[in-house]
């Protein structure tokens, strides 16, 4: 959208618009109307920092829409797991550290976000824009914005 400013942001990714850490934003608190972080956290051993660095960067009147995969119903972690075939076996992927559940939606509270969920299947318009976002079918979106 022409009218939009749009930056993308990686930690490691060189083509992206900026380098970040999620654990220390390089931006102005209350700086931005909306985020989109998709499947990063599971990514991150402190992510409860990333969420309230989230939190700290978005207006006041700004939305952050959040994705990670979920599992069961309580979220698992173990520091100790280190070694990327057991992370694979614990997590599913040998570059996360931890396995979301349900109660996802805590930690983001934690943070200071009031959070609704919606399912990409009940926004997105059919199977066809699903597949083009790459957003597997009953993917859970975590609508977070902050408490006034």
């Amino acid at each position: 959208m022409p009218h939009l400013r749009y930056i993308t942001a990686d930690r490691y990714d060189r083509s992206a618009s900026l380098q970040l850490d999620i654990t220390n934003i390089a931006l102005g608190t209350g700086s931005v109307d909306l985020i989109l972080c998709s499947h990063v956290l599971e990514h991150v051993p402190n992510d409860r920092q990333a969420m309230r660095e989230l939190y700290r960067v978005l207006k006041p009147t700004g939305t952050a829409l959040v994705l990670v995969p979920i599992q069961g119903e309580q979220t698992f972690e173990d520091p100790a797991i280190t070694d990327p075939i057991q992370r694979e076996q614990y997590f599913g992927q040998f570059d996360h550290v931890r396995l979301y559940g349900r109660d996802f939606s805590l930690r983001l509270r934690e943070a200071g976000f009031q959070v609704t969920t919606v399912e990409a299947k009940d926004v997105l318009v059919d199977q066809a824009e699903i597949e083009r976002m790459g957003l597997p079918i009953n993917e859970t979106i975590f609508v977070c914005r902050k408490e006034l």
